[in-house]
């Protein structure tokens, strides 16, 4: 095993019916060993058992352990310790993973599932969920990630996972850009959000009003926009600098959200544009254009 490599062990946790399970399976797709409901008193040997196979094999595949207040001997404090041990053992690179979702969502997926919430047998729903936010807020508190699953799909969380925990070595940031509109709110995800609803809109041509940013007759009455090279030019150079200070604070993604009315042209328009610069500045970058297929306005 290469002196300087460590095993990867990923804790999943966070709020019950946030995706937990979806979570894990997305990293096990992502060339994880994944394990579920593990008791708290036997990680530690469970990534003792992994080192050892690890270096037998000569090959390191890391591990994320499910873990939440189900699980047997669960504690906000017995969980820190956990944490500290692996943190401090040589050869590991712990880091926890938190995933939560709002209050309303919570209380949908469960009367959705008809699931019983693990603290509310006898009580309602909403009871159960607050009581478990007042239990592992702390550990949210000082997760190395914390992803908000309110309206994810599992291919978004697959895609944000794989851009934080990916299992390749490379290191360089990797940055997601998405449009989105107004109407439809903000992308919970994103690190930085910026507003496009300055620019002229072609929403109100009617040659114009059924395209996208993405078509060439939409991309010119947005870019003669006499706001826009202003614009852009600030706008990257804004970013230029901040990607490198991101990296170097150990930062794996960033979610760049650009919004309009309606998602269909100047956000969307805008986000080509950026992912066109990052590209050439030899950025690892993704594009997607969330509200595309059910904007009416641009």
């Amino acid at each position: 095993m290469n002196k300087a490599a460590k095993e990867r062990v990923l804790l999943v946790t966070g709020m019950s019916g946030a995706g937990k399970t979806s979570a894990l399976k997305a990293l096990e797709d992502l060339g994880y060993e994944a394990v579920d409901n593990m008791p708290l008193s036997l990680v530690k040997n469970l990534v003792a058992s992994g080192q050892q196979s690890f270096a037998a094999a000569g090959l390191l595949r890391p591990i994320a352990i499910g873990i939440d207040i189900r699980t047997r001997d669960f504690g906000v404090e017995a969980f820190s310790q956990q944490v500290n041990s692996l943190i401090t053992r040589s050869g590991i690179d712990a880091k926890v993973l938190f995933l939560d979702c709002d209050n309303d969502e919570l209380r949908r997926r469960y009367a959705t599932t008809r699931h019983r919430h693990p603290l509310a047998q006898d009580r309602p729903v909403s009871d159960g969920i607050e009581h478990e936010r007042r239990l592992v807020g702390a550990i949210r508190d000082h997760a190395d990630v914390a992803i908000d699953t309110s309206g994810l799909g599992p291919g978004d969380l697959k895609r944000i996972l794989q851009g934080h925990f990916r299992v390749s070595d490379e290191q360089n940031l990797g940055v997601f850009v998405t449009s989105f509109s107004y109407r439809q709110g903000l992308p919970r995800e994103a690190d930085l959000v910026f507003d496009v609803r300055f620019l002229a809109n072609p929403h109100y041509d009617p040659a114009l009003k059924t395209l996208t940013g993405r078509d060439k007759p939409v991309a010119a009455f947005i870019g003669n926009d006499e706001g826009f090279d202003g614009f852009f030019e600030r706008l990257t150079a804004f970013l230029q600098p901040l990607l490198p200070r991101y990296a170097a604070e150990g930062k794996s993604y960033l979610t760049i959200a650009v919004g309009c009315t309606g998602g269909q042209h100047r956000s969307v328009f805008v986000a080509e544009k950026l992912k066109a610069w990052l590209d050439e500045k030899g950025q690892r970058v993704h594009l997607h254009h969330r509200d595309l297929n059910r904007a009416v306005d641009g």
